[in-house]
């Protein structure tokens, strides 16, 4: 994404990060499932939340 640090205008900034998203290369399909790397815990009790 494109250095927006020096740019202090709020929608300035906004117009100038969309078009370096635009301009930008699409992004690939993920490799592995969403939140597999995340801590998987027991399931201790239904109901109420333990955590």
């Amino acid at each position: 994404m494109a250095n927006t640090k020096s740019i202090t205008d709020k929608t300035e900034r906004k117009k100038v990060k969309r078009a370096a998203r635009k301009k930008a290369a699409p992004k690939g399909k993920r490799t592995t499932p969403r939140g597999s790397s995340k801590a998987k815990i027991k399931k201790l009790a239904r109901g109420q939340s333990k955590r």
